[in-house]
C-alpha cells in the first residue's frame, strides 16, 4: 500500500484550445475537471496501476467534497482532514502542440490545529504503508520545517518516504533523511544554487542532496529523461514519446513517481517503471494517469552509462 499526503490538494480544470491568444476570448475544444494535486496524482496512478492506496488531504467546501468523490470514483481510498478553509481550483490551458499555461491559485491557508491535526493523520494512517509520498507545495499557514517533521515521523514508524518538493520545504527536509526525493531540473537547480546545463550538472547537483541527506535523488528532465542516483549507482533512461502524440504534460511528473514506487523504488527496473508511467501520461488528455493498457516498456532505454556531456535541451537555472 503507497501512502499520499498531499498538503495543498485542487480541483484541476483543463481547457483544450486551438491557441492562446491574450485579451481574446478562447473557446474550448475539450475539457475536463480531475482531483489535483501532486500526491493526489501519485495515488490516482497507483490506483489505476491496480495497487492499494490512501490519500490523505486536507479538504474544505464544496470543491474539496468533489475532489474526495472523484478519487473514491477512481479507486482511491480517502483520509480527509476537515479544514474551515475551501479547497482551491486550478486552471490548465492546452494548445494542440503540447504546449501548457497553467494557473494556480494559493489554497487556503491552514490554521496550527488543522497542521497538528494534519500530521497526527497521516500517522495514524501509516501503518502497513510500504512508501509515505508526500508531495507537493505547502499551503499558507505551514512553515518549510513541516515536511521535515512529517519525514521523521515517517520514518520513525519505519515506513519508506519519498519527497516530492521544491525551494525552502525540499531544502529543510533533506536533514530527516527521505528515501527518495524527485526534483525537476529547475527544482534541482535552485536546490543547488546554480544553472544546470548538462547531464554531468544534474548528476553533481543531485550528489549534492545525497550528501545533504537525500537516500536517493530521482531527477526528472522532461524530454531528456530521468537520472536516479542512488547508494547502489547511477542509472539513466529515456522513453520515446512521438510528437504527435504528445496530449498534456499536467501529472507527467507524478505518473513517473506512482511507477517508481510501484516498482520497489529503487535500482533500474523502477526506473524504467518511472518512465514508461511518464512517457504514458504525456500522451492523455488533461491529468489522466495511466493504466496498465497504455504502458509502452519497449520505447523506454535505460543505462548505467550515462552521456554526462549531453547537453539538456532546456538548461536548467535556479
Amino acid at each position: 500500500m503507497i501512502l499520499t499526503v498531499t498538503p495543498n490538494p485542487s480541483l484541476d480544470r483543463t481547457y483544450e484550445v486551438p491557441a492562446l491568444a491574450r485579451g481574446d476570448v478562447l473557446r474550448a475544444t475539450g475539457d475536463r475537471v480531475d482531483p489535483g494535486g501532486k500526491g493526489v496524482n501519485v495515488s490516482r496512478a497507483v490506483a489505476a496501476a491496480g495497487h492499494r492506496t490512501t490519500a490523505v488531504l486536507p479538504l474544505g467546501g464544496a470543491p474539496g467534497t468533489l475532489l474526495a468523490e472523484l478519487l473514491v470514483a477512481q479507486g482511491v481510498d480517502v483520509t480527509a482532514v476537515s479544514i474551515s478553509g475551501q479547497t482551491r481550483s486550478n486552471i490548465s490551458l492546452i494548445e494542440p502542440d503540447g504546449t501548457l499555461t497553467k494557473v494556480n491559485a494559493p489554497g487556503p491557508e491552514l490554521t496550527p490545529t488543522e497542521s497538528a491535526l494534519l500530521l497526527d493523520t497521516v500517522r495514524g494512517c501509516s501503518g502497513g504503508a510500504e512508501w509515505i509520498a508526500c508531495c507537493g507545495s505547502l499551503p499558507r499557514g505551514l512553515e518549510p520545517q513541516w515536511y521535515a517533521d512529517l519525514v521523521a515521523r515517517a520514518r520513525e514508524g519505519g515506513a519508506r518516504v519519498a519527497l516530492d518538493t521544491s525551494g525552502p520545504a525540499l531544502l529543510a527536509a533533506l536533514p530527516a533523511r527521505p528515501d527518495v526525493v524527485k526534483p525537476n531540473a529547475c527544482e534541482l537547480a535552485a536546490a543547488a544554487g546554480r544553472p544546470l546545463a548538462t547531464l554531468g550538472d544534474v548528476l553533481d547537483a543531485a550528489q549534492e542532496l545525497r550528501s545533504r541527506g537525500a537516500g536517493a535523488v530521482l531527477a526528472s528532465l522532461g524530454a531528456d529523461g530521468q537520472l536516479l542516483v542512488e547508494g547502489e549507482g547511477i542509472h539513466y533512461g529515456t522513453a520515446r514519446v512521438p510528437a504527435d502524440r504528445l496530449r498534456s504534460n499536467v501529472g507527467a511528473g507524478d505518473a513517473a513517481l506512482a511507477g517508481f514506487l510501484a516498482a520497489g523504488g529503487a535500482g533500474p527496473a523502477a526506473l524504467a517503471s518511472a518512465l514508461a508511467h511518464g512517457a504514458a501520461a504525456v500522451r492523455l488528455p488533461g491529468s489522466v494517469m495511466p493504466s496498465p493498457a497504455d504502458l509502452d516498456p519497449d520505447a523506454v532505454r535505460t543505462t548505467q552509462d550515462p552521456p554526462l556531456d549531453l547537453p539538456l535541451s532546456e538548461p536548467a537555472t535556479p
